[in-house]
């Protein structure tokens, strides 16, 4: 990184680094979470849920690359092994080993809510400290808010829709 870009950051740079690794660990998990669970999903509007999931995979894997270019823009290096993953997540993995489309929900809606908690208190920590930092994680948090609201629309039209068939 250029020496006035690390002037500009009014924080440690180094624990700067930590958070942003952990968050780019969740990213990773979250997109393998998802990606998978769009796959092996099953269950009443199975398709409906599995484009979402597969478009909100897309959209993590996004976050992972913003993520990672500020590491590498901030001197430091993203976790380059995924079993490294693990040791930094904030927000963990819920395999899908049961795809129904409920819990394949509420697993995801679970993590987006993590997610925001993270996203909000790297906010907290940058604001008028990491400009650069603190736009892209505002830009995460926005995606990460319209996560958790598709995914609890969802749930609630699944929860409708068997609430009418038992009828």
């Amino acid at each position: 990184m250029g020496s006035k870009g690390r002037e500009i950051i009014g924080m440690d740079v180094d624990e700067l680094l930590g958070l942003l690794n952990r968050a780019y660990s969740d990213e990773w998990l979250a997109y393998y979470q998802y990606w998978l669970g769009a796959k092996l999903v099953k269950g009443p509007m199975k398709d409906a849920v599995g484009a979402e999931l597969l478009q909100h995979a897309t959209e993590e894997l996004a976050h992972a690359d913003l993520v990672a270019m500020r590491i590498i823009q901030l001197g430091g290096m993203p976790v380059t092994k995924p079993e490294e993953w693990y040791k930094h997540t904030n927000c963990g993995y819920d395999a899908p080993d049961d795809p129904y489309v409920k819990v394949l929900l509420e697993q995801n809606i679970k993590g987006e809510q993590c997610a925001i908690g993270v996203y909000k208190r790297l906010l907290d920590i940058t604001k008028d400290k990491d400009p650069v930092t603190y736009n892209m994680v505002l830009t995460i948090l926005e995606q990460e808010i319209e996560h958790e609201e598709d995914l609890q629309s969802l749930l609630e039209d699944y929860e409708l829709l068997v609430t009418a068939i038992k009828g």
